[in-house]
């Protein structure tokens, strides 16, 4: 189910206003702007902010510089950044200086430099490294329940009690593997998959074909919060944006799986709010 009722107003108008301004960006001046930039397997997506954290710019596009959260293309990836920085800076009529990034939980250790560097010779100061699932919890506001985010390369997935996050995992399977399944099925070459698989009008045909993979998610799902009192699934990343994926994931796991009205932008907007201003 969509996150529709007044407890998630906040992240629907987020999202919402988030989705006007990347076509009509509010350009009256601002302090300071803070600026969230995601690095996804499938998209990045800069999302831009005022100095009361109101969205007023944004931009994305399809890359293929990043796997399973890894980055695989520096210096594509750098240029997509640095591409879409300038873009909104003419656009605003001033020069973007703070922003935060995020990785998969658990990738730390492995990939967390490399990221700011991408921020980092984009032109930005980068103010704040943090993981997807918290990231996504400053917009959606959860106290109690599993977010899963599923990108991409992979599902990543945290467990909230009280507000805190008490814990992470990340796991392969994602987009990719839903375009590779289609690809397969309908005997069309990877690209055109992708494509086929982003239209909304195919959605409701390509469900019962990407079944499997769903239920695949939700095991993974499943199995991470097995120990944990979870009583609600709640779904961001590009992937989700798959009408219908919560229904299945919501009866293999038996429990409430909502997301809310455009899964892609919860986690870059998450990060635009976690941006600090330099000291």
């Amino acid at each position: 189910m969509k996150l529709a009722n007044s407890e998630f107003s906040y992240c629907n108008t987020l999202i919402e206003n988030f989705e006007t301004v990347t076509q009509k960006p509010i350009t009256a001046p601002s302090a300071v702007y803070y600026t969230g930039v995601d690095l996804g397997t499938a998209y990045i997506v800069m999302a831009v902010l005022d100095e009361h954290f109101r969205p007023v710019a944004g931009a994305y596009e399809f890359a293929n510089v990043v796997k399973d959260g890894m980055v695989v293309d520096y210096i594509g990836a750098i240029h997509i950044v640095r591409k879409m920085k300038q873009k909104i800076e003419k656009q605003l009529g001033t020069e973007l200086v703070y922003a935060a990034a995020a990785l998969p939980p658990g990738t730390f250790e492995l990939d967390s430099g490399a990221i700011k560097n991408v921020v980092e010779g984009a032109g930005f100061e980068v103010t704040n490294v943090l993981d997807e699932p918290t990231a996504a919890n400053a917009v959606l506001k959860i106290r109690d329940g599993a977010i899963v985010d599923v990108g991409g390369g992979t599902t990543g997935i945290a467990v909230l009690k009280d507000g805190n996050v008490v814990y992470v995992a990340d796991e392969p399977t994602g987009g990719t593997h839903f375009s590779l399944v289609i690809s397969g099925a309908y005997k069309m070459p990877f690209d055109e998959a992708e494509i086929y698989k982003r239209n909304p009008e195919n959605h409701k045909e390509i469900l019962p074909v990407l079944q499997p993979v769903i239920e695949k998610v939700a095991s993974i799902i499943l199995r991470h919060i097995r120990a944990y009192d979870v009583k609600e699934i709640y779904l961001v990343g590009g992937t989700c944006c798959l009408q219908g994926m919560e229904k299945i994931i919501a009866k293999q796991t038996r429990l409430p799986t909502m997301k809310p009205q455009n899964p892609m932008f919860v986690t870059p907007l998450g990060i635009a709010l976690s941006c600090k201003q330099g000291e």
